[in-house]
């Protein structure tokens, strides 16, 4: 099978042209998320040992039915399979719309993706150490003298997964307020003045993102506060940046 052929900036291209393209691009892609899947379902059991230390005193989760097990490996490794093709799928969601956007643009929003990546790499990273260690000690912890309680694995590893993904969500912060001041939707001065209205947004988000309980709230609002800090000193150092290269144009012309 031949790769996607990649249009060059300003190439006319007709209707059928871009459609070949496109179902070329979600092929791929398809190809990518099989692939990852397969990957990740041959190593499936190190995958649901890695998720399952974060359970304190050793324990292991129970399951209720006779496919469970098999039903919740395929979705982790599902899951995984995902995470392993994304970059691959990125590139060609990328690629297709790359020949609208200018050069200049096409670096800008490559460092954009290569940024939002490594924030989510470690956001993930600071969900799995400290967030959901923290979140399920208290949940199984909570009112113990009154349930014998038991984790079923299916619902565990769902609770598992959603709290790496809302802290890796928490993480591109810096990404989406760069962008807005990009954009010209907000500028660093606003955002200075405004500190406290947006530790409150902050504070709204974390609220609103999914947890069921204060302690992975509080675990997502931490680093909201300080990410949406460090975004504002972020945003300055490329919005002087833009500024200079747009006064710099003219001259230059």
């Amino acid at each position: 099978m031949l790769l996607p052929r990649r249009l060059a900036h300003g190439q006319p291209a007709e209707l059928v042209d871009h459609l070949g393209e496109l179902r070329a691009r979600v092929l791929v892609s398809l190809i990518a998320l099989a692939v990852g899947f397969g990957v990740a379902f041959a190593f499936h059991e190190h995958l649901v040992e890695w998720l399952t230390r974060p359970l304190p005193d050793g324990r292991r989760p129970v399951t209720l039915g006779v496919a469970e097990p098999f039903t919740t490996s395929l979705k982790l490794s599902l899951v995984a399979g995902f995470a392993l093709a994304f970059p691959i799928i990125l590139w060609q969601f990328w690629s297709f719309f790359a020949p609208a956007f200018q050069r200049s643009t096409e670096r800008a929003l490559a460092g954009f993706v290569a940024l939002a990546t490594v924030l989510l790499g470690a956001g993930v990273a600071f969900g799995y150490k400290i967030a959901l260690p923290a979140s399920v000690k208290f949940l199984t912890n909570y009112d113990s003298e009154l349930y014998d309680i038991q984790v079923r694995a299916s619902s565990y590893y769902s609770f598992a997964l959603l709290v790496l993904a809302s802290v890796g969500v928490v993480f591109e912060l810096p990404i989406f307020i760069l962008a807005l001041v990009r954009l010209g939707i907000t500028s660093t001065a606003k955002l200075r003045r405004n500190r406290r209205i947006g530790y409150v947004a902050v504070a709204a988000l974390a609220v609103a993102l999914p947890g069921v309980d204060p302690v992975t709230t509080a675990m997502e609002m931490i680093p909201l506060v300080i990410l949406f800090e460090a975004s504002i000193w972020f945003s300055l150092i490329f919005e002087r940046r833009w500024l200079a290269a747009a006064q710099a144009a003219p001259s230059g012309a």
